[in-house]
């Protein structure tokens, strides 16, 4: 009985001594590297969600008109400082090269790269010249997301934002003009550094209706962007409705 009790007793001194241990072991590394991956992962959930998708109008506030400066923001964010542009110049570029379009350009990396970069010039000239064009004549170059519900309205609002714009009133809508003068001058100087002879006129009427189609995608993917966002991360992202730049 005695010697039981000795051997509880060892027993016991040596849990309290290992004990300390094994709890360290949950602040060493490993609980370092959780407690990072779980900051990181809140950081991204509080990002503003015009990282992803650009400058937006919450269905829930005013559109109100820019200065010169909130449009230099805008521009800048549109252009360079979101996901969007890059994500989908890559996806059409993957197809120009899958459709071998143009061929001399090749296929592999090189290739792509020349097709990227080819989409990707397009989409800053375009976008200059639309921010130029709305900022001379008033006009709103954010997406508002509609203030509407279902799918069939909702979707209805995407394809009209492609083809109308707010004046500066940011009531009354009118055509969206610079948006396709830019992507018809877009289309007239690619003409320059696409390979083989180009029609200027044919490259920018052939921009101009991929506008037509492919910006009406686009906002339609913008307009659900938030929802889906909230589905799949089972409303974790955005954790707060973020205000658009300019606001």
């Amino acid at each position: 009985m005695a010697v039981g009790t000795a051997f509880v007793g060892r027993l016991f001194a040596v849990v309290l001594v290992v004990a300390p241990f094994c709890l360290g072991q949950e602040n060493g590394p490993n609980a370092v590297d959780r407690k990072s991956t779980e900051s990181r992962a809140q950081k991204i959930r509080d990002l503003p969600a015009e990282w992803l998708i650009g400058p937006y109008i919450p269905s829930n506030r005013p559109l109100q008109p820019l200065s010169n400066q909130q449009r230099a923001r805008v521009y800048f964010t549109q252009t360079f400082f979101s996901v969007q542009p890059y994500v989908a110049r890559l996806f059409v570029a993957a197809i120009d090269q899958a459709r071998g379009t143009p061929s001399q350009w090749g296929g592999g990396m090189s290739g792509y790269g020349q097709h990227f970069g080819s989409r990707y010039g397009s989409f800053v000239i375009a976008n200059t010249v639309d921010s130029i064009g709305n900022a001379a004549l008033g006009y709103e170059n954010r997406y508002d997301f509609c203030r509407c519900k279902g799918l069939k309205k909702r979707s209805l609002h995407a394809i009209m934002r492609n083809f109308m714009t707010y004046n500066r009133t940011e009531r009354e809508l009118r055509p969206a003009i610079p948006l396709y003068a830019g992507s018809f001058g877009a289309g007239m100087i690619s003409s320059t550094w696409l390979p083989g002879p180009r029609s200027a006129w044919k490259e920018g009427a052939y921009s101009a209706l991929i506008q037509a189609g492919y910006g009406s995608a686009v906002n339609w993917a913008s307009e659900f962007s938030l929802d889906i966002l909230r589905k799949i991360t089972n409303n974790r992202y955005p954790t707060t409705a973020s205000m658009p730049a300019g606001h």
